[in-house]
């Protein structure tokens, strides 16, 4: 049986006026409430006295691959009442928003599973669309039942890349699910969240997961009597990348400065837009990458050292057999990469015991970072 579209399109209370597919839009569907009355918010009357139409246009779930958008006659009535207009209520549109809510789920849901950045040129959207979805839902969407959670991480997520903007989120680690969102990530703002979970809820778990910071430490440590703070690898890795992507920008600087010419460009070009290849993982490189890579190996052997004990560091945390042997392969590396990272290394030895604590379970936040 072919279904119509407006049981496709299924919008409780909504009739379908018209359908068309335009070129560089997609499938436009005009519609409007399935009734001749509207309840003024006001004095809670129904009125049958139409003011106005109201058209506007907004982005719905796509069909398949086609793109849809519905443009809804939003109605303004009178109420003979109290003679006010008022426009008439739409469940399944939040205020002054250009989408569904329904769309909205979906696109956070995807935002969790993926990044930003990538749902939003998936889905032909700003960053700054997102970053409103995920605001809206924060106090809706991660509503679950928390009575097996043992295991959370603590993190946070960027809305929008380069602009400061982030919110805090919890999630249950046995899952891969948010399970609370928290509109930013200050110390007193996420204990708020974590109270708000229940005594319960927060004597069962067992080890937390958190970045490198803190105040997020001590936070667990005072209000959940039975758990293993891990330190977060992702975070781990992140800053050993920072570091050798600061001895690229070094070197390539240092380069600059060489009065052979000659040297300085064989050089140059073998470290300008390097960072991808050498930052990436070596398993994961393209061709064009690996190539690179090769090339800024052969003029720096600092960065082609520096290129092999990041790779050794992750090996570790990939296919460590056990605590002890993750502990004695990473104390190892410590003293051959002390000479080459630094800071890194000050930071392992400052976390040392929650960042060998990952050797136990293979904790982290993987799932966070992927929305990031």
């Amino acid at each position: 049986m072919k279904l119509s579209v407006e049981q496709i399109l299924n919008l409780q209370e909504m009739k379908v006026l018209n359908s068309d597919e335009i070129e560089g839009l997609g499938l436009v569907i005009e519609i409007q409430r399935d009734s001749e009355c509207a309840r003024c918010p006001r004095c809670e009357v129904l009125s049958y006295s139409k003011h106005q139409n109201h058209w506007r246009m907004v982005k719905d779930l796509p069909w398949g691959k086609n793109e849809v958008l519905l443009r809804i006659n939003r109605r303004q009535f009178r109420c003979k009442k109290c003679g006010q207009v008022f426009s008439e209520e739409l469940e399944f549109i939040g205020q002054q928003r250009g989408y569904t809510k329904r769309l909205a789920k979906k696109i956070v849901s995807e935002v969790i599973e993926s990044n930003v950045n990538s749902v939003a040129r998936r889905n032909d959207m700003t960053s700054e669309e997102i970053a409103t979805m995920l605001s809206d839902e924060i106090s809706n969407i991660l509503e679950t039942d928390l009575s097996q959670v043992k295991r959370i991480g603590i993190d946070e997520i960027s809305l929008v890349k380069g602009k400061g903007k982030y919110v805090g989120v919890i999630v249950d680690l046995d899952t891969n699910r948010p399970i609370k969102l928290v509109e930013s990530r200050n110390q007193l703002e996420m204990r708020e969240a974590l109270l708000e979970l229940g005594y319960n809820i927060l004597n069962q778990i067992v080890e937390v997961s958190i970045d490198l910071w803190k105040p997020y430490k001590s936070l667990v440590l005072q209000l959940m009597p039975n758990v293993d703070v891990t330190a977060d690898r992702f975070h781990v890795m992140k800053q050993v990348n920072e570091e050798l992507d600061a001895a690229r920008k070094s070197e390539k600087n240092a380069a600059k400065q060489l009065t052979d010419e000659e040297n300085k460009n064989e050089i140059l070009a073998g470290i300008n837009k390097s960072k991808y290849a050498l930052l990436k993982n070596e398993d994961n490189l393209t061709i064009k990458q690996k190539e690179k890579l090769e090339m800024v190996q052969k003029v720096s052997p600092n960065l082609e050292k520096m290129h092999l004990l990041k790779e050794e560091f992750r090996d570790i945390f990939d296919h460590a057999e056990s605590w002890g042997d993750g502990v004695i392969k990473l104390l190892d590396w410590m003293y051959d990469a002390v000479a080459y990272f630094p800071k890194s290394i000050g930071t392992i030895s400052r976390w040392f015991g929650e960042v060998a604590g990952y050797f136990d379970q293979k904790t982290s936040n993987g799932a966070v970072e992927g929305i990031n």
